[in-house]
Parts: C-alpha cells; sequence; structure tokens
C-alpha cells in the first residue's frame, strides 16, 4: 500500500515533529540571547531532532 502520499501521514511523521525541533531551537536561542548557558542544550536538541526528521524523509522518500 502506498500511506506516504497521505496528507495526514507527512503532518503526523514530518511536520509536526519539525515544529517541535524549531520550537526547541527557537527556546534555545532565547535562553542564550537572556545569558542562560542551558539554551545550547535546547540549540543541540532542537538541530538533532530536524536533522533525524530530513534523513529519515529522504529514507522515505528514496523507497517509493
Amino acid at each position: 500500500m502506498q500511506y506516504t502520499s497521505d496528507p495526514q501521514f507527512l503532518l503526523m511523521i514530518f511536520i509536526l515533529p519539525g515544529l517541535f525541533g524549531v520550537t526547541l531551537v527557537a527556546e534555545g536561542i532565547g535562553k542564550v540571547m537572556n545569558y542562560d548557558g542551558r539554551g545550547w542544550i535546547g540549540i543541540a536538541a532542537g538541530s538533532l531532532f530536524i536533522t533525524i526528521i530530513i534523513i529519515a524523509f529522504f529514507f522515505i522518500s528514496s523507497s517509493i
């Protein structure tokens, strides 16, 4: 079956986790701008999360 073209599948797998990753990065940037050193953890975690999502997208799109 071909589920990868279903909009709900794409929303659930890529867009919602991507927004979560962007939120982590933005929160980390906000903390770093307020001189809180813990913001780098949020930036690193969000960037890793977004990178994993991009890699998963390429794996799924190459299998079609």
